[in-house]
């Protein structure tokens, strides 16, 4: 270089030679000065070229699509960062590789008839193809391919990924498809209420189209039927939770009403406020009348239309309440009619309905305005009197009932001639008395009218008819029994009548007694049901349950056993824990294999408390059945509250279900009861094959009766079931 040769010159002695040799070394000063600055600007070029080279290499690395080069058979001969990313393959995976091996093959023929164009035009070319990553999963691309001009043919691709944006995009197709071809009526408001779009199917419920709705306020479908109360805690939970949920009765466009059952949700902005308001609705019109019917049927009689035991209990409770209140008195007749059965017996079911319905409606007609008249079942009827001011006046009351029951019936040509026996109790009473009660009083008084002669009425005495020197001598005779083991449980099987498996036994109360035999329940229970006495033989058959169960367990035998327990153990405040420690003496009991049954009459008595007691029992595992369902008293709104797995129907509507349509009706309302109410049914009393056969055509299939298995010693359990086994259903 010049500057090297020029050094020599450069490092002579100042002061050696002329004038000329001093220019010579200034200019070779200058030049070196002046070469020094081009080597400076070179370096500095060098280093600018180098930092546009590394942005290039940036930009082609980290480019926000991939790009590839591919040579004349489509082998990839370079890829940037974002196109290994892209692909989910390593680099080095893919250099050197044909780019048609990373595509589904089904996108194959579409991709090769690109690059074949591409190469025959040279002209610009853009397909959507699906490709394959190293994991296997899928995406879509889109690929853009241009030829590089040259002497070595070559194409630049690009990579789009258009995964994320079809998502989207069938997402809002997939939102538009749903509020367009949704069933249920789509209403969307802004944030004062106005109707900003509606779905087709709201078109179809309401009648209205979106013409004549988009613009306006929703309030034109109010009906004014639904309560101001209702519409003030819907804005009120709009308000509060952004959401509502609930049924308004809506008017069409025709002025037809319809119940709606809706849904609201507020869609709120960034900062928290309602934007828009979404309301979901469909008909429910069918489900309410259905409901309504379903009431009907639970609360009145079909036959004669009268109230039935549900609504009397129902009307007693309020009617005793009442009178304690404002001091008035009530009476409660109980009515039998006599010869009843001899006209049912002569001249057929049918005769004997209308006979019914024409007694019930002359009768209803002689009670002052707020008294009821209900059907209990077959012949009997209960009427409640309210209002007196004096025991006496209702005598002229009864009187009329009794003179309605024995007027003369018509049946077409027929003539049939009826009297009536009513029992009478009254309230309120010296002491307290539940509607049960003062009922069973009326009941043992009109037993009482019977034996004086019939067509007349009897008023109960308590002090007359209760002889409580024998009742205490009763009660402790079987205190003594309980205390010398003379207590028996005897079991009765419960099978599926479709598949013949023996299901669980009901544990049976009996009393082996030293001189009278072997005694049934109605012999001695009745004695001690409102005495605590009642309360220590339902821990003992509990106790003994158990040890039961335990036992056939060890011999291999899993059955769960149902039980009963009165009004009174159930509603002791110390019920559940009772249950708890017992259950711990018996840790290789599962709880499951207990059923607790209940009359519903004694949930009745506490609903609040009872509701509450089965639902601690329930978490225990302890399962409980509602015993002698269609007896009682209890209503829909009990039913739904009160946590029962099963419902036992009373074996009065299995014996009469083969002659009385009416028994078939009722039965027919309680399974569809059990069905809406999600419960378990058990028929009890299956006597024949017949019985059998049309409780499996309604749809009934665990029964219990003694055309089954009459309840037996648990020794003798194992033999019956290996019997069973074999035949598994003898009378069917």
């Amino acid at each position: 270089m010049k500057p090297t040769t020029a050094a020599p010159f450069a490092q002579m002695p100042l002061g050696v030679g002329g004038p000329e040799d001093s220019d010579l070394l200034g200019a070779l000063r200058l030049h070196q000065v002046e070469l020094e600055t081009q080597n400076e600007e070179l370096r500095s070029a060098q280093a600018a070229l180098e930092a546009s080279r590394d942005r290039y290499l940036d930009l082609y690395e980290h480019a926000p699509v991939g790009y590839l080069t591919l040579d004349a058979h489509g082998v990839i001969q370079a890829v940037n960062h974002t196109g290994e990313t892209m692909l989910g393959w390593p680099r080095n995976r893919l250099l050197q590789r044909r780019f048609a091996g990373r595509i589904l093959e089904a996108d194959r023929d579409q991709w090769q008839q690109v690059f074949a164009r591409l190469f025959r035009d040279g002209v610009a070319q853009e397909c959507d193809v699906s490709l394959q990553r190293a994991d296997g999963s899928h995406w879509q691309a889109r690929l853009n391919c241009i030829r590089q001009p040259g002497e070595v043919p070559a194409i630049r691709l690009t990579l789009t990924d258009l995964t994320s944006g079809r998502l989207v995009e069938s997402r809002l197709k997939l939102a538009a498809s749903v509020f367009t071809h949704a069933r249920e009526g789509i209403m969307i408001t802004d944030a004062i209420g106005t109707i900003v779009e509606v779905n087709h199917a709201f078109s179809t419920i309401t009648g209205y189209s979106r013409a004549d709705v988009v613009g306006k306020d929703p309030r034109l479908l109010a009906s004014g039927f639904t309560p101001a109360a209702q519409y003030v805690n819907l804005w009120d939970s709009l308000k509060r939770k952004h959401y509502w949920q609930g049924d308004l009765w809506n008017r069409r466009r025709n002025g037809e009403l319809f119940a709606a059952r809706q849904t609201i949700t507020a869609i709120l902005d960034a900062q928290g406020q309602p934007q828009h308001y979404v309301a979901l609705f469909t008909d429910v019109t069918e489900s309410h009348e259905h409901q309504r019917q379903l009431e009907y049927i639970a609360h009145y009689d079909p036959l004669t239309h009268l109230p039935n035991r549900v609504l009397l209990a129902s009307r007693m409770h309020e009617a005793m309440a009442l009178a304690s209140s404002n001091g008035t008195q009530l009476a409660i007749a109980y009515l039998d009619l006599d010869g009843f059965k001899a006209i049912n017996d002569e001249h057929g079911h049918e005769v004997g309905d209308r006979v019914l319905a024409n007694v019930s409606r002359r009768m209803k007609q002689t009670l002052p305005e707020g008294c009821t008249l209900a059907r209990l079942g077959g012949d009997e009827f209960v009427a409640l009197i309210v209002d007196l001011d004096q025991v006496c006046d209702s005598a002229l009351v009864l009187e009329q009932l009794l003179a309605a029951a024995s007027d003369t019936v018509g049946i077409g040509t027929l003539k049939v001639a009826l009297s009536a026996s009513v029992g009478v109790s009254y309230y309120p009473q010296e002491g307290d008395i539940s509607a049960d009660q003062l009922l069973r009083q009326a009941d043992q008084a009109m037993y009482q009218a019977k034996l004086a002669g019939k067509d007349r009425f009897h008023v109960f005495d308590a002090k007359n008819d209760q002889d409580m020197r024998g009742h205490n001598a009763r009660l402790d005779r079987i205190d003594r029994a309980i205390r010398e083991n003379e207590l028996r449980l005897y079991y009765q099987p419960k099978v599926n009548l479709r598949t013949g498996e023996v299901v669980g036994a009901e544990a049976l109360l009996r009393w082996q007694h030293p001189e009278r035999g072997l005694l049934m329940p109605d012999d001695f229970l009745p004695l001690i049901e409102s005495n605590p006495l009642s309360e220590v033989v339902g821990e003992w058959v509990l106790e003994n349950a158990l040890i039961q169960i335990a036992d056939w367990q060890r011999e291999g035998l899993l059955l769960p056993v149902s039980i009963n327990v009165g009004a009174r153990q159930l509603q002791r405040p110390d019920f559940v824990a009772d249950l708890m420690d017992r259950l711990a003496t018996h840790p290789d009991v599962e709880p499951r294999m207990l059923i607790i049954e209940i009359l519903e009459t004694s949930a009745l008595e506490d609903i609040e408390g009872v509701s509450l007691t089965l639902s601690k029992c329930a978490s225990l595992g302890v399962h409980f059945a509602l015993d002698d369902f269609g007896t009682g008293y209890s209503s829909l709104s009990y039913l739904k509250r009160l946590p029962v797995a099963q419902l036992k129907i009373d074996q009065t509507f299995i014996h009469g279900m083969l002659d009385a349509p009416s028994d078939v009706s009722i039965l027919q309302a309680i399974l569809g009861l059990a069905s809406a109410f999600g419960r378990e049914v058990i028929a009890e009393g299956v006597n024949s094959p017949a019985q059998a056969a049309q409780l499996l055509q309604l749809g009934c299939e665990v029964a219990q009766g003694y055309g089954i298995a009459q309840p037996m010693p648990p020794s003798a359990i194992h033999d019956w079931i290996d019997r069973w086994s074999m035949d598994p259903r003898p009378c069917f």
